[in-house]
């Protein structure tokens, strides 16, 4: 996610290589909560599940939305869980991104940084992205209030 111009002056000078440490370096280019690879496409289902290729010497695998090998009958893989039918895979390219565990980009420590893919950080950020859609809305509200 790219950094917002007046957010820029709260990050470390050195971001991009301490950026590439975490994600490549410590996380091994791979996703910290799912496990997903970085710049590879993966199969998935939409809810979390993806094929992992490398699972099982070669053979490949499934694998829920938290990195664990999900071992379901062929049949139910494709299913969604409310039981519509038989969902198509798609597929998705996977690109890593160094997150604050805390929502503070002002605190840089290692400990609070985690190399996510574009869903893990997303779902990570919720209720942050929600708090800030609050927020403006309110102050919205409240600027209408103004001129009303």
């Amino acid at each position: 996610m790219p950094i917002r111009p007046e957010h820029r002056w709260l990050y470390p000078i050195d971001w991009c290589e301490l950026s590439a440490m975490v994600r490549f370096g410590r996380a091994g280019g791979r996703c910290e909560h799912c496990r997903r690879p970085h710049g590879r496409r993966v199969m998935h289902l939409g809810d979390g599940r993806w094929w992992d290729e490398t699972l099982s010497a070669g053979a490949g695998g499934w694998r829920d939305g938290r990195g664990r090998r999900v071992r379901v009958d062929p049949p139910r893989q494709l299913t969604l869980d409310d039981g519509t039918g038989p969902v198509p895979p798609r597929t998705t390219r996977v690109v890593l991104a160094t997150a604050h565990l805390d929502h503070d980009p002002g605190n840089n420590r290692l400990r609070n940084l985690a190399a996510l893919c574009q869903r893990c950080h997303l779902a990570h950020d919720r209720p942050e992205h929600r708090r800030r859609r609050a927020a403006t809305l309110r102050a919205r509200r409240a600027v209408g209030d103004l001129f009303s």
